[in-house]
C-alpha cells in the first residue's frame, strides 16, 4: 500500500509540474501611439507643427520601443522627452527622446514597474521643444 501510496503522490506532483511549467505567460504586447499637436500643450502654442509617435510596449521586459516625427515647427526641435502627466497637466521628464532634431527619431527604454504602471494608465505624454516654444511647441498624449 505504502508503493501505491507513494506512486500516486509523485504522478500528482509531476502532472501538477507540467501544467504549471506550461501554463502561457500573461506577458503582452501592447501598442501606443500619440498625436502630437500645438493645441495640446499646457498652455497651447500657435505653432503649426506637428507629430506623431507609435510605440510597443512588452508588459514582461518592461521594454519600450517607439518610433517618430515630426515637421513644420517652428524651428529645430531642440529637445523631446516623455513626460509624466495626464491630458491638460505638465507633468516631469520621463525619458529623453533622442533625433528629434533630425525630423524622425527612434529609441527604446526599460522602464521601471512605476513608470510602466503610468504608462499602462494614460498618464504619458511626448513633448517636442523648440528655441521659440521653450517649454514645448508639439504635445500628444500616449494612448493605447
Amino acid at each position: 500500500m505504502t508503493t501505491v501510496f507513494g506512486r500516486s503522490n509523485l504522478i500528482a506532483a509531476a502532472c501538477a509540474a507540467t501544467v504549471i511549467l506550461a501554463t502561457p505567460s500573461m506577458a503582452a504586447t501592447v501598442n501606443l501611439k500619440a498625436n502630437l499637436k500645438a493645441s495640446s500643450e499646457v498652455p497651447p502654442t500657435d505653432s503649426k507643427g506637428t507629430g506623431s509617435l507609435t510605440a510597443t510596449f512588452d508588459t514582461a521586459s518592461k521594454q519600450l520601443t517607439w518610433k517618430g516625427s515630426v515637421s513644420g515647427l517652428t524651428g529645430t526641435a531642440t529637445a523631446a522627452h516623455f513626460h509624466a502627466g495626464e491630458t491638460g497637466k505638465n507633468g516631469a521628464v520621463v525619458v529623453p527622446i533622442s533625433g528629434a532634431d533630425k525630423g524622425t527619431f527612434e529609441g527604446s527604454a526599460t522602464l521601471t514597474d512605476a513608470q510602466a504602471a503610468d504608462l499602462m494608465g494614460g498618464k504619458w505624454y511626448v513633448n517636442v521643444h523648440t528655441a521659440a516654444n521653450k517649454a514645448g511647441e508639439i504635445r500628444g498624449q500616449v494612448t493605447k
